[in-house]
């Protein structure tokens, strides 16, 4: 694509921002062409958002330009973006890896809320009308009359999206934006963005997945440490290269799996669920029959479109949804509609999805959210008090151990990127098993543990199951990535519309056969049939 005869649709010339104790952006260099799609590359914490939320308006820098040159224009205008209104009127959008929605309000509230039109006469038909247009459009199905709340966190993605399309900005600034949707539909998004770029659209395309980067994106810019590393052609690139510029080494892209157990007769698996039946949030069915088993020793993923079962599967087994029909077993006990309490003292553990919205408290420190499931216990627990000097003591232990960057144990947990928060998560979570499972027999409950994380931090999220696994943790794996599940994964359950359409051996699986199931299609293996 030749450039040289235009200048950038946004060009940010040394953005500076700081924060306490912290230098974001460090003098960075950014600009993104009409036409093209540009891929921003970087590890958690390395300033991608910080640079986005500048540009989209959501933070003012401490030093630096923003200049725009809108389309059909030839001389760009330096800027002076206040405000995400300022950012929208400028024709820019960007959805954030953090949604900011009213979960009390509809989707379709969502998505008009902050327009100037329609000021007095809402007409709501005709807004739900268009979503659903857009939905169809892009295949990002959701819908219009349901409050944010009741979506998933995938689901609450798509809303994100349909709303940055729905308002038609000419820079589109979209964060991890395939995460939720099956192979053939990623592709089906990566040729929708292709003909926005041919139409003119500048796309700035946050990923973490250096397949898409390759195969999407004209150029590709490497942020790390706040600083621009490089900015490249994507076709005079490849995967090793990028990896190495984000994270400042070599990066092992599927981690060593030994081989898994079988559940036998011997030992009853660790995790029963038994002919399942559950509602959603809106009281509609959606768990129908539902039964799998996960062993000690192994990785169980659940593969599926979010929407399809899959957070009222992880619920349902830990104790925080009810079950209208069917039993749940942990270590042979029926733990069938016990409060969660119940769950967590035989042993399971709960990574949930959103982070920030549900498995951390974010204003609290560091430290409280790492005790949250030890505080009951001495020497956290004096009592009816609780001893500092042991919250802080666990705390750090914890944070040494599972390599929690943090400028201390006491400052929020909000304030460090995504890969900690993960890791915080994840040291609270093992660390809570192996207290109350007096054997190796624990069940882990892992949704989504590695999006929105790069690869350095993948890599450690991947290999902290992996040693679960190996020390006898039961892992019920619950993704949308396909190569993850099949990376860590000794078996794939796919579910469609609250219903397992099969059990397939990861070994053998393929990402086209595991789409196809996503979208409805049945597999059953001779194992399968047998036990039916």
């Amino acid at each position: 694509m030749d450039r040289s005869d235009r200048p950038p649709a946004v060009e940010m010339r040394g953005i500076v921002k700081r924060f306490p104790g912290v230098l974001a952006n460090d003098h960075i260099h950014f600009a993104v062409h009409a036409g093209e799609i540009h891929a921003l590359l970087g590890e958690n914490g390395a300033g991608k958002s910080t640079l986005m939320n500048i540009l989209s308006g959501l933070y003012r820098p401490d030093a630096g330009e923003i200049w725009i040159c809108p389309r059909g224009q030839t001389q760009p205008r330096r800027v002076d973006i206040r405000s995400p209104r300022d950012a929208i009127n400028l024709g820019i959008g960007m959805v954030h890896q953090h949604f900011m929605l009213v979960p009390t309000l509809t989707v379709a509230e969502n998505v008009i809320l902050g327009l100037k039109d329609p000021r007095f006469l809402l007409r709501m038909r005709h807004v739900e009308e268009k979503i659903k247009q857009l939905s169809r459009q892009y295949h990002l199905q959701v819908d219009p009359s349901a409050y944010i709340w009741q979506l998933s966190v995938g689901e609450q993605q798509r809303v994100e999206i349909i709303k940055l399309l729905y308002r038609g900005a000419e820079v589109l600034i979209l964060d991890e934006p395939t995460a939720v949707l099956t192979p053939q539909e990623a592709e089906e998004l990566g040729r929708t963005l292709r003909r926005m770029a041919e139409e003119g659209k500048a796309i700035i395309f946050i990923t973490h997945k250096l397949d898409e980067v390759i195969v999407f994106s004209d150029r590709v810019t490497v942020l790390r440490a706040g600083r621009n590393i490089a900015t490249l052609d994507t076709a005079r690139t490849d995967k090793a290269e990028l990896a190495r510029l984000m994270v400042g080494r070599e990066v092992l892209f599927r981690v060593e799996k030994p081989a898994g157990v079988v559940c036998t007769n011997g030992e009853p698996p660790v995790l029963e669920v038994i002919q399942v039946e559950a509602l959603n949030d809106r009281g509609l069915p959606a768990l129908q029959g539902v039964s799998l088993e996960v062993c000690s020793g192994e990785i169980v993923g659940i593969a599926g479109v979010a929407g399809n079962g899959q957070r009222e599967l992880a619920e349902v087994v830990t104790g925080l949804r009810p079950v209208t029909r069917g039993r749940v077993l942990v270590r042979g006990q029926d733990l069938t509609n016990q409060p969660p309490l119940r769950f967590i003292e035989a042993g399971v553990s709960h990574i949930p999805g959103d982070r920030l919205g549900m498995g951390l408290a974010g204003n609290l420190p560091v430290s409280d959210n790492l005790v949250m499931k030890a505080y009951r216990r001495e020497p956290i627990a004096n009592g009816p008090f609780l001893s500092r000097r042991a919250v802080l003591s666990f705390a750090q232990k914890l944070i040494q151990a599972f390599q929690i960057v943090t400028p201390t144990a006491s400052v929020p947990v909000r304030t460090l990127s995504g890969g900690n928060l993960q890791k915080t998560i994840l040291a609270r979570e093992i660390t809570a098993s192996r207290d109350f499972a007096s054997d190796h027999r624990r069940v882990l409950v892992a949704i989504h543990p590695t999006r929105g994380l790069d690869v350095g931090a993948t890599e450690a999220v991947h290999r902290t199951l992996l040693e679960q696994r190996a020390q006898g943790a039961a892992i019920l794996l619950i993704s949308e990535d396909l190569e993850e599940l099949l990376a860590l994964a000794d078996r794939i359950a796919v579910m469609y519309e609250g219903c397992i359409m099969g059990v397939v051996d990861a070994t053998s699986a393929n990402i086209e056969q595991l789409g196809l199931m996503m979208a409805g299609e049945t597999h059953m293996t001779k194992e399968t049939a047998d036990r039916l």
